[in-house]
């Protein structure tokens, strides 16, 4: 096995922690035009649109981008695409002002916790089932039921068309493990272990004095909070909302036991919860070999680390009592703001399609965000670079993405609820009324 990763592509690595409490920032910019504002008028034969771009890998470079609407305009010379580049610092603030001024984008590119839950619960969005024909419905499910339903508002309407997708997991440090005896206790064919065979491994690692942390409870804010979410749910079976994304229960008996678990392997010295850690903290620590293993990976956090690095990360699913992982998952893709100019609306269809479910432009769009195609039938678009084996493996954990919960109402509230309720566990707070405080808040936000 390799002790050391190559530099990997650019795309992947200007992606780096956005999905992991990491922030990735661009100045804003437009292209095409000098128009700043997200209103732009049909004139003439002509339709002019704008697209606002969160920093998704490549997504926010205008170069990508601009040669991605060059290519499109080859087969529709007569609209006119405008882009302007938001970083997650201050996108959702300009999002809102465009809101309050009536100045919406036509387009933007972002994910379902903001394109469905938010502004097409607000009826702000055009609904786009037209495009969910069932053609794509059946190709996108083939990858992962998951995307279609998180695509969909509780009103049977689609508010965002997707591209690309991800499946976070963990990871572990492959020669400590090796050195330490701990491989026995992981199945390094389906990367997958069991709840009590965990326990086992960071025994040993802790026994081995290999490294000074087996593994961290980061829970300092909000950041790469999927992992310790995904790490709670699988470790009994759990579940972190019911089935219609309208409550949360992270207090069930199954999370209740496996928070305790976790808080017992603290009074082991086997598990840190830190309170002044994020994930890109722990990723660092990780990184420099200081802990063990990491519960915030995916492809674009081993691009980002893989100079510094000095082992080999082996990407491991979270531990689970049952056998059945549950990882969490991102989902990216596009949605139409309703502007009133059904002219815009249909440009800005068009240009979805082109960049999504086109055979030829389809592929190149995904790659450019560094994550994977939603639609089963592009298959492994790395196939044939120098990434392709590499992006192959973190491929193979998108059928284990579990329910896309994040839709859920409350959503931001609840991310800070959750990792104040890990820093109370951490502390030594009662397991069962740090979790039902924890639902009480999040569930209020919920019924807001």
């Amino acid at each position: 096995m390799k002790k050391a990763l190559a530099i990997v592509m650019a795309g992947v690595m200007a992606l780096s922690l956005a999905a992991c409490g990491g922030t990735t920032s661009s100045t804003p910019a437009t292209s095409g035009s000098t128009a700043t504002s997200g209103s732009t008028a049909s004139t003439g034969s002509a339709t002019e649109i704008t697209l606002w771009t969160y920093p998704i890998g490549s997504w926010k470079d205008s170069a990508t981008v601009e040669g991605f609407i060059a290519k499109f305009n080859e087969k529709e010379p007569d609209i006119k695409v405008n882009v302007e580049y938001l970083d997650y610092q201050n996108g959702d603030d300009k999002v809102t002002t465009a809101i309050e001024t009536k100045t919406t984008p036509d387009i933007i590119f972002e994910g379902p916790e903001r394109l469905v839950s938010n502004w097409g619960a607000k009826g702000l969005m055009v609904d786009l089932s037209d495009l969910w024909t069932e053609d794509a419905v059946a190709d996108i499910s083939k990858t992962s039921e998951a995307v279609v339903n998180a695509c969909k508002g509780t009103d049977g309407k689609y508010y965002e068309y997707p591209m690309c997708m991800t499946a976070h997991n963990m990871a572990i440090n492959y020669e400590v493990f090796e050195k330490a005896g701990a491989l026995q206790y992981i199945d390094e064919e389906t990367r997958t272990w069991t709840t009590e065979n965990f326990a086992k491994a960071l025994q040993a690692v802790k026994d081995s004095n290999l490294v000074a942390t087996p593994a961290i409870v980061y829970c300092g804010g909000q950041g790469g909070d999927q992992g310790t979410r995904a790490l709670v749910n699988n470790l009994y079976s759990g579940s972190y909302t019911n089935a219609e994304h309208t409550e949360y229960t992270a207090n069930s008996e199954q999370n209740v036991k496996a928070l305790q678990f976790l808080a017992d392997l603290k009074g082991k010295s086997l598990v840190d919860f830190n309170a002044s850690m994020q994930a890109s903290d722990e990723l660092q620590m990780f990184a420099n070999g200081t802990a063990a293993m990491s519960f915030c990976w995916n492809a674009s956090n081993e691009a980002q680390y893989a100079s510094q690095v000095n082992f080999t990360p082996f990407a491991m699913n979270f531990p689970t009592d049952d056998g059945k992982v549950e990882l969490c998952g991102g989902i990216w893709g596009f949605g139409v703001f309703n502007n009133g100019d059904q002219a815009r609306i249909d440009a800005a269809k068009k240009f979805i399609q082109f960049v999504c479910d086109d055979s030829v432009q389809g592929p190149e769009s995904v790659k450019a965000t560094g994550f994977f195609p939603v639609r089963s039938s592009f298959g492994n678009v790395y196939e044939g670079t120098e990434n392709a084996e590499r992006m192959a493996t973190f491929q193979t954990f998108l059928p284990n993405m579990g329910d896309y919960y994040n839709v859920t109402g409350g959503w931001t509230e609840q991310r800070t609820a959750w990792w104040n309720m890990l820093q109370q566990i951490g502390g030594g707070a009662d397991v069962t009324e740090a979790a039902n405080t924890f639902v009480e808040t999040a569930n209020a936000a919920a019924a807001k």
